[in-house]
Parts: C-alpha cells; structure tokens; sequence
C-alpha cells in the first residue's frame, strides 16, 4: 500500500512524541490526536512503528499511549534494572519477586475486575498496605508445596526476603527497612506517573493512566483471574 509523504510525515511526529512522552493527551496535542483518530492510515502507520520498537500504540479514552512489551529493555525495564532502582544493594532474585509482589498486592487493593470500571477503592493508607503484603505473603507460605509449585511463586522464599527487611517505625528511608522498600517502590511508580504517593499524609492514589491501563488492558477476566491466584486470593472474598 502507497502512503502520501505528509502522512508518513505526520505518523512520524505522533510517534517521535510518544517516545519523548510515552503518552498524547486530546487536551495538549490535539492536532496530533486528531490525525491519529480521524486518519486510518496514519494511524496503520504509527502502529507500525510501534511494532517495529517492540511496543504497542493504544488509545484508552482520550489518551493515546505507547506501551513497551515486556521483553522491551530499551523503552521499558529489565529485571536488573529494576532491581538495582526498587531493592537494597546486593539484593538476591528473593528481593525482586517481593517487590514485584508488593506491586501486585497494590494492584489488587485498587481494582477488583468487575463492572464497568475495576477500581474499588480511591485511596489505601501505606500501614494498610504494609499489613496487606504481610498478611498475604503468610498466606501464601502456610499453602501446600503442590499448590505453590501451581501457582508459580514460592511464598516461602519471598516471605524470608520480606522478614529479612527490619521495621523501623520512625519511617526509615533505608531499602533495609519494610518501611524503606516500600517507599523505594512507591517513588518509583510514582515517577511512572502510575499513583499519586502523599507521602506526609502516607496516602496513596491511582492516577488516571493507571485507571485506564487496568480497565483496558490489564484487568480482563484470564488476566485479573491469573494475578488473583498468584496472590492465593479466595474467590468468595
């Protein structure tokens, strides 16, 4: 199929901004959204490209995002990376899989997979969470070693990575503490533009784009229902 060279040209500008911005907003550019939305061919185009940079281009609402797969090390991140930015120096592969434990019990707090929006919830209280994580995290050891070795996670290791950490109730900041990893974990999705961490307040919210990511994307029924394993949630919760 022949493409004209202005829309190449303007598929070209739609994509180069999303690297630069990792979304497009219908407020702030709405040129660019309109030649997106109204123009099939571009928009054939700028998915392309996205293909191309191992991603995905997809429109939630009025907002068009560039999504790097997860084997995307170059827009996105590895699992040394992430090690290095959410655990303490020296941390072990126990450490990673507790922090991205601690993001899936996030996950869960907020949104439940039903209706028509998965969110339940607009704001969680870090002591809750903490008590989430520990709670789950104990659950998922007193399991039998079959039903761990089903779900692909052994609870007994990551709860070990969690105990290891101290608690320190004047709010440490060192990745050495519970309360330490957690605020490591909770900065960087807020960087991520994922929540909003009131840190004075020790509050934590959804931002829209993670609202829109979970009831688009991430929370169809196999995919909501596989996490809620992993975390050995009940089904009559």
């Amino acid at each position: 199929m022949a493409y004209e060279i202005e829309e190449v040209r303007i598929s070209q500008e739609i994509f180069y901004y999303l690297l630069e911005n990792h979304e497009l907003r219908e407020e702030t550019e709405q040129v660019l959204y309109r030649a997106y939305t109204e123009q099939e061919t571009v928009q054939n185009l700028v998915k392309s490209q996205g293909e191309v940079a191992g991603s995905t281009i997809e429109r939630y609402g009025n907002v068009i995002y560039l999504i790097p797969r997860e084997e995307n090390n170059f827009l996105g991140f590895s699992k040394a990376q992430l090690k290095s930015v959410l655990c303490k120096s020296n941390a072990t592969d126990r450490d990673y899989y507790l922090s991205q434990f601690v993001i899936l019990t996030l996950l869960v707090e907020f949104f439940d997979g039903q209706g028509s929006s998965s969110k339940t919830r607009e704001y969680i209280r870090v002591g809750e969470l903490q008590n989430c994580i520990s709670g789950r995290l104990k659950e998922g050891a007193e399991s039998t070693e079959e039903q761990q070795e089903e779900d692909g996670i052994a609870f007994s290791d990551i709860l070990q990575a969690y105990e290891a950490l101290r608690s320190d109730e004047r709010g440490s900041r060192a990745r050495t503490t519970k309360e330490g990893f957690l605020h490591q974990i909770l900065t960087f999705l807020q960087k991520q533009g994922l929540i909003e961490y009131v840190e004075q307040d020790e509050m934590i919210k959804t931002t829209r784009k993670l609202d829109n990511f979970m009831d688009w994307n991430l929370l169809n029924q196999n995919n909501y229902q596989r996490i809620r394993k992993v975390l050995g949630v009940a089904e009559n919760e």
